[in-house]
């Protein structure tokens, strides 16, 4: 180690250090550096252990939730400062998070290889034919819409648990025969890589820091989601006036609904809908309609948020509440 000056402006005070199971000896010199000159150094309780040898700023663990920790970081504004964080800070991490409040123009990211970078190193897998998830503060639920036959999905773990959880799920779906490897405490020491199948999951004392790398086999029964509107209606929980699947996927295609875009203003590119507000309304758009009032997709019981019209009828895992990025 020299006692060189950091190598951060004031321009990029705050520098984003991602650190793998392997600490201080799995970064670059650079990183070093930063970490060693900073006025003050934050991350999780996991992260300051890793780096304990380097730091000799103020320690500041994550508060719950993370995001109380952004005033005492942007107090430091002009001086050194290191988030430490999870492999890729910006994939599914703090990354996110922070440049909320931090134009990037002020900061120096310094990524290692992510978890999924290394699941699939371990595997072989091509990660641009993969599904990636995060499981990690998200409903399970949340995979189901990747559960095709064949496909292969890595997915963060919420913690020791979430294996057994999603075999169970794949299980009651009928996909008991796909595989499982869980990947626990990558790139470092205890590193540990073991595979199974759903229906005879019998992993024991799961490490909480975990990757699950799921090949989906289906059988004849599986209950798999189609790709394209027009869901079954086994899907729905209803009191028998549902609109009709053809009815459904048809509107939906007409309204071509955008990204993030509500039915009103995907109505609003509709040439057919505009007539609408001087004439009654389609028979179509009457029973869409009412299907969203009395129709609601077995998975969303549990969420509360409003979500689009056109989703709601029509889409069974509603966009819940996004919660923090993994640090």
């Amino acid at each position: 180690m020299t006692n060189e000056r950091p190598t951060c402006t004031a321009v990029r005070w705050l520098s984003i250090v991602g650190i793998g199971e392997d600490g201080v000896a799995g970064i670059s010199p650079i990183a070093q550096k930063l970490i060693a000159s900073a006025e003050l150094v934050v991350g999780g309780k996991r992260h300051l252990g890793l780096a304990d040898g380097l730091i000799r700023g103020r320690r500041l663990a994550w508060p719950n939730p993370i995001g109380a920790a952004l005033p005492e970081i942007e107090k430091h504004r002009g001086r050194p400062v290191v988030v430490l964080a999870s492999g890729d800070p910006f994939h599914y991490g703090v990354g996110d998070l922070l440049l909320r409040s931090i134009p990037a123009a002020e900061t120096l990211c310094l990524p290692q290889s992510s978890s999924f970078s290394l699941a699939a190193s371990r595997l072989g897998w091509s990660l641009q034919d993969v599904a990636l998830v995060s499981l990690h503060g998200r409903a399970l639920e949340g995979v189901v819409r990747h559960l095709q036959p064949g496909a292969r999905i890595l997915a963060l773990s919420w913690d020791g648990e979430t294996p057994a959880r999603l075999a169970k799920l794949l299980v009651e779906r009928g996909m008991g025969s796909s595989s499982l490897t869980v990947l626990e405490a990558m790139g470092g020491p205890r590193e540990r890589v073991r595979r199974t199948t759903a229906a005879g999951f019998d992993l024991d004392d799961v490490a909480p820091l975990n990757t699950i790398a799921l090949e989906v086999a289906a059988s004849d029964g599986a209950v798999v989601l189609g790709l394209a509107p027009g869901l079954d209606d086994s899907l729905f929980e209803h009191d028998g006036q549902l609109t009709k699947r053809e009815v459904r996927a048809v509107t939906l295609s007409a309204l071509a609904p955008r990204q993030g875009e509500p039915r009103r203003s995907a109505s609003r590119r509709s040439p057919s809908a505009l007539h609408a507000r001087h004439a009654t309304p389609p028979l179509s758009a009457r029973l869409t309609s009412r299907s969203c009032r009395s129709a609601r997709p077995r998975h969303s019981m549990a969420c509360r948020r409003p979500t689009p019209c056109s989703s709601a009828a029509d889409f069974p895992i509603p966009a819940c509440s996004k919660p923090p990025g993994r640090p």
